[in-house]
């Protein structure tokens, strides 16, 4: 399979926010950053579509197990994998977004810890992004983007009245700040995580396509900020 190929099949697991976070991406980490955001895409389909929590756990362990590895011992074909051989070895960082998937598996309705697992799941994967990409000095920003998104993305997503005022909770004690200027391989980081604050700020899906969410997207995308 081709690079094009590749980048065409993991273009289309994404979504409408995901893929124009990605657009503005670096060409020189634009890789790296589908990789990370199709997994996150993976990991959620993979949950939608297990009709049990405990194949669902199976499923995630093959990707946890997986990137543990080295990628001289991953399986071909796979384009998923394909995109990752671009993480110079920092590929063992996403296996926290597995386990923060995982956390969603726990029985229903689910807990604060269960919830506060997978906002920790998906920063700890974008501080590990943000080693791959050369800007460790903002690992902490990074993380800081990936804990806010998770949580309105969360906020939007729950259907359980309990699981949603959970999530909210969490968002008013979330005191780490995602404010300031951005390097910008993180900047698809915080375009994501400004669409996804927005959209819970207003409660619509259309909210983060409006002209003023463009705008702002537009604005972070090129400034960092």
């Amino acid at each position: 399979m081709s690079s094009a190929q590749i980048e065409e099949s993991l273009l289309a697991s994404l979504s409408p926010l995901a893929r124009l976070a990605l657009s503005y991406a670096p060409q020189r980490t634009r890789q790296q950053t589908l990789a990370l955001f199709a997994l996150d895409a993976r990991l959620a389909n993979l949950l939608r579509h297990s009709s049990e929590p405990m194949l669902a756990q199976l499923r995630l362990s093959w990707w946890r197990e997986t990137l543990g590895q080295d990628a001289s011992a991953w399986p071909q074909g796979e384009p998923l994998l394909a995109a990752f051989r671009s993480w110079t070895g920092g590929h063992h960082g996403a296996v926290a977004l597995v386990d923060g998937w995982e956390a969603l598996t726990a029985p229903a309705p689910l807990t604060h810890g269960a919830l506060q697992s997978m906002a920790d799941g998906r920063a700890r994967a974008f501080g590990a992004f943000a080693q791959e990409v050369g800007c460790a000095a903002a690992a902490g920003q990074a993380e800081a983007i990936g804990r806010a998104w998770a949580l309105t993305d969360l906020a939007v997503r729950l259907s359980k009245e309990e699981e949603r005022a959970a999530v909210e909770r969490l968002l008013a004690n979330n005191g780490a700040t995602t404010r300031g200027r951005v390097p910008r391989a993180l900047r698809p980081l915080k375009v994501l995580e400004v669409l996804s604050a927005r959209r819970h700020a207003k409660g619509s899906e259309e909210a983060a396509r409006s002209p003023g969410a463009l705008m702002r997207a537009i604005g972070v995308g090129l400034l960092g900020r």
